[in-house]
């Protein structure tokens, strides 16, 4: 593999933009480790899905960008990128990933509040008197 490979990744509000280069398997998202910028352990094991699907978790080491949403969003985010950033590495991962799921973004996204309504759909507390 030459240089880095990189890739996009969204998910509601958040984009992740993932740098993978070869190395001994180092996360780090915005600067900081990725076990500190998510202290959520089912977070942290978002990120490491797509490289432990390949085996590849000591392999390569990424750098992601991470900007918008919450920590769920660029969480899943994240984990969208780095598959796809594997799949321009070698193209042999695809049906591992994609049996995984983890090719797909995920469409659902916040509905939009509308006039005469308090949220999306929750209407006022109707009054009688």
């Amino acid at each position: 593999m030459e240089k880095q490979k990189n890739a996009v990744g969204r998910r509601k509000e958040a984009v992740t933009r993932v740098f993978l280069t070869r190395g001994e398997g180092k996360i780090t998202i915005n600067d900081k480790s990725y076990k500190e910028y998510f202290s959520l352990v089912y977070l942290q094991n978002q990120v490491e899905l797509p490289l432990k699907t390949i085996e590849g978790l000591d392999k390569y080491d990424v750098k992601i960008n991470a900007a918008g949403g919450g920590m769920k969003g660029q969480a899943e985010a994240a984990k969208l990128g780095i598959a796809r950033a594997l799949l321009e590495v070698n193209a042999e991962f695809r049906p591992a990933l994609k049996a995984a799921g983890l090719l797909r973004r995920d469409p659902r996204a916040v509905e939009r509040k509308k006039p005469g309504r308090k949220k999306a759909r929750r209407s006022y507390q109707f009054s009688k008197r």
